[in-house]
């Protein structure tokens, strides 16, 4: 009896080991997120040759490149004003979204007439860096790779997923945020 009771006291020690971790079934080896890089490039790629044949087709207009990635022209230029958006700036706006071969996806009464807090509220990205290329009183229209417009998931209405956009976009008034 002693022995099966030692027995049985060896069995219960031996098998109490802590828990052990489990092992990766499956290690990554990074390709995923070297896949979706080559994947944007490509695409940024396409877009920036559709840009160029819209900019070679277009023979009224001088496009400017901007540093964050979209083209655009003056449709209407303020030269007595040198005032661009600063940040916390409220600046009045209105714009229409259109696809690269003109079809309105948004007009700018869709939208209708804005008010913007200078980098604290939400715009899109190409929006967000165009209002402050402009001053007051201009007009522009700008061409944005999907990037910097609604990206891969589109806006789940309207735009859909990777769509360059087309934008006139229109500074009515700036308010300089006083200190």
């Amino acid at each position: 009896m002693k022995n099966t009771v030692l027995i049985l006291f060896l069995l219960i020690i031996i098998s109490c080991k802590g828990p052990e971790p489990r092992r990766a079934v499956k290690k990554s080896s990074g390709n995923v997120i070297k896949e979706s890089v080559l994947r944007n490039k490509k695409l940024l790629a396409e877009e920036e040759k559709l840009f160029q044949q819209i900019i070679k087709e277009d023979t009224i207009h001088t496009y400017t490149h901007s540093a964050v990635g979209s083209w655009y022209y003056y449709n209407k230029q303020n030269k007595e004003s040198n005032y661009t958006c600063q940040p916390n700036d409220l600046v009045t706006l209105t714009y229409t979204v259109l696809s690269t071969k003109n079809d309105t996806i948004y007009s700018y009464k869709e939208i209708d007439t804005l008010k913007y807090k200078v980098d604290l509220q939400e715009l899109f990205p190409g929006l967000r860096h165009s209002v402050k290329l402009l001053k007051e009183n201009e007009t522009a229209t700008f061409l944005y790779p999907s990037s910097l417009g609604y990206g891969y998931h589109g806006d789940t209405k309207k735009i859909g997923v990777n769509v360059p956009l087309k934008v006139v976009l229109s500074i009515l008034e700036i308010k300089k945020e006083i200190n």
